[in-house]
């Protein structure tokens, strides 16, 4: 990566942990994947009862490899033949795993979901939730993060999924009714109530979507 964009992401994150921690939730810069996963490791005591929703950013930095190899109890909800078990069983986990689909540079999360399981574990029930967010997704205000979170996540994750919405075939928004739209649910994480439970690592890397 361009040193220059390196320099940049340095002093942005900075901004960003100060803007978590003034709401209550955990921030840290991690120069690359490998040091996202130390990270996120540290985290994650051994033995926990692990989960997550369908966060692409996860996988890329080889957490859950890691967890599945590692001494940990990963709920895999691929393995499971009642998807809806999976997705409860999130609630009572101790670490719930996530990504964001924007946030704002003094530390607003923005999540869109079709069927809430992950939008609402983020908000109640596991006792921790680890955000890893590519600093492609932070953005100026909240505006702008609806914006991302609206005209750029959305439309390439209904077109991950194979759905039939306008955005999948023109890569916009157009606030939708569709059958199949994803943006059901809009959360827009402000404050954590319970101090040392939202925990952010921000990645020097574009992730996910």
């Amino acid at each position: 990566m361009n040193e220059n964009i390196v320099k940049r992401n340095e002093l942005l994150a900075q901004k960003v942990i100060k803007g978590l921690e003034s709401r209550n939730m955990s921030g840290y810069y991690a120069a690359d994947r490998a040091a996202a996963l130390r990270q996120a490791l540290a985290l994650i005591p051994e033995g926990s009862a692990v989960t997550m929703g369908g966060g692409m950013s996860v996988h890329e930095i080889g957490l859950v490899r890691a967890l599945k190899e590692g001494n940990y109890n990963f709920i895999d909800r691929d393995a499971f033949a009642d998807k809806r078990a999976a997705m409860l069983a999130a609630y009572d986990a101790d670490v719930f795993l996530s990504s964001v689909n924007a946030m704002t540079s003094d530390g607003e999360l923005v999540n869109i979901d079709g069927n809430a399981n992950r939008v609402s574990a983020i908000a109640q029930g596991p006792k921790k939730v680890v955000f890893i967010v590519g600093m492609n997704k932070v953005c100026g205000d909240l505006d702008g993060a609806m914006k991302r979170a609206r005209n750029v996540a959305a439309p390439i994750n209904a077109q991950r999924f194979g759905l039939s919405t306008p955005c999948a075939k023109t890569g916009a928004c157009f606030d939708c009714k569709s059958p199949d739209t994803i943006c059901c649910q809009f959360l827009i994480t402000r404050f954590s109530r319970h101090k040392d439970r939202i925990h952010v690592i921000l990645v020097n890397d574009d992730l996910g979507f």
